[in-house]
């Protein structure tokens, strides 16, 4: 699932391929985006640099042109030397983005626009993101917990931890961990959650996550995500899952050590 640390990572991985020359491959192998003509626009451009804000990746060329990539739900940014089998059909890939031996190859993201840089300046998404904590500059728990204040009291604090204008980067499994590691029910809302945990939650969410994001989500804490029915590896009370926020976003906690 992408989250902010998915994206720091992909980042990572596109840099050694995409930076240093010309492209010499591109190719749009949907159908949703082979209408764009983008091989043709991209084709011999060099990248400048790689950017990862929050959940988007933005990829600056030399001259004014800027790929922006929000995965959502479903999307993913792989590497693969050029011949070796594909996560995921052909007709799958958006953008296929290839330097000497190896691709870079974008499936299935709901969001991808060729830009300019004006437009990715002024873009009111980009604008409104509230600080990345996959960047260890822009971390600071006590500004953040200002803007967690901001929202709505009666948000549950698992739900307005999603909030990506209160800060950016943390998604649906690190929203779990941190409630777990810090004993809060996700479902509490914000208003009954101390300054204390939500601090607490942030601190302890921030220096892990920024490692994944260098090193790789392989590296994620499990300790309640995905393990409803399992016992919780503190308590030994059975994980449970519920649907929360207006996005009915699947959430996993201990109501034994959680309450």
């Amino acid at each position: 699932m992408p989250e902010g640390d998915s994206i720091h990572h992909a980042a990572v991985r596109l840099r050694p391929v995409l930076l240093g020359g010309p492209l010499d491959r591109v190719g749009t192998p949907s159908e949703r985006t082979r209408p764009k003509r983008w091989d043709r626009r991209l084709r011999g451009q060099t990248v400048e640099r790689i950017e990862a804000r929050g959940k988007n990746l933005l990829i600056f060329f030399v001259g004014d042109l800027v790929l922006h990539s929000h995965l959502r739900m479903t999307g993913s940014w792989a590497v693969r030397s050029t011949g070796d089998q594909w996560p995921r059909a052909p007709r799958r890939a958006w953008l296929v983005l290839g330097r000497g031996e190896q691709d870079v190859i974008e499936f299935d993201g709901p969001f991808l626009e060729l830009r300019t840089h004006h437009q990715v300046a002024t873009d009111p998404r980009l604008r409104a993101l509230g600080p990345d904590i996959c960047v260890s500059a822009e971390v600071d728990p006590e500004r953040i917990l200002v803007r967690l204040r901001q929202d709505d009291p009666s948000r549950p604090v698992g739900d307005a931890l999603l909030n990506q204008r209160t800060v950016a980067g943390i998604g649906n499994v690190w929203k779990c961990e941190a409630c777990w590691a810090q004993r809060v029910d996700p479902t509490k809302p914000l208003s009954a959650t101390s300054d204390e945990d939500l601090v607490a939650m942030i601190a302890w969410t921030a220096p892990r996550i920024q490692r994944t994001a260098k090193l790789g989500t392989h590296l994620r804490p499990k300790q309640v995500y995905g393990r409803d029915g399992r016992p919780c590896p503190r308590c030994r009370t059975t994980i449970v899952q519920r649907g929360l926020g207006d996005d009915n976003r699947p959430t996993y906690w201990c109501p034994g050590c959680q309450a």
